[in-house]
């Protein structure tokens, strides 16, 4: 088995949830932290999703932060530990566009 440490994801925030991260097909992840970075001069609110490939849609029990807050011109990183299997997914979104997230850790194939 290999395992690749890299950068898995990095993305704008969007205002409605959208996919970060998806695991590849016969790999599993490991999400070691995902860091959300704040540019506007305004506090802004960000929510974070991982959802098995098995659950078709969001719900309640999904949620790892919802509604945080981060501050203006500021970052904040959640250093996690997120295991994924293949199909598995992360979901983020933001209260403005001017927010950015990015996921890193390794893939094992």
């Amino acid at each position: 088995m290999a395992t690749v440490y890299k950068v898995l994801a990095q993305a704008v925030s969007t205002t409605s949830e959208a996919t970060l991260y998806t695991t590849p097909a016969l790999t599993s992840t490991v999400v070691s932290t995902i860091v959300i970075a704040n540019q506007d001069s305004t506090a802004a609110t960000f929510t974070i999703v991982v959802r098995p490939s098995a659950d078709g849609s969001t719900t309640a029990k999904h949620y790892i932060a919802k509604t945080v807050t981060v501050g203006a011109s500021d970052t904040t990183a959640l250093t996690l530990g997120i295991t994924l299997a293949a199909g598995d997914l992360i979901r983020v979104l933001a209260s403005t566009t001017t927010c950015s997230f990015a996921a890193f850790g390794s893939e094992i194939s």
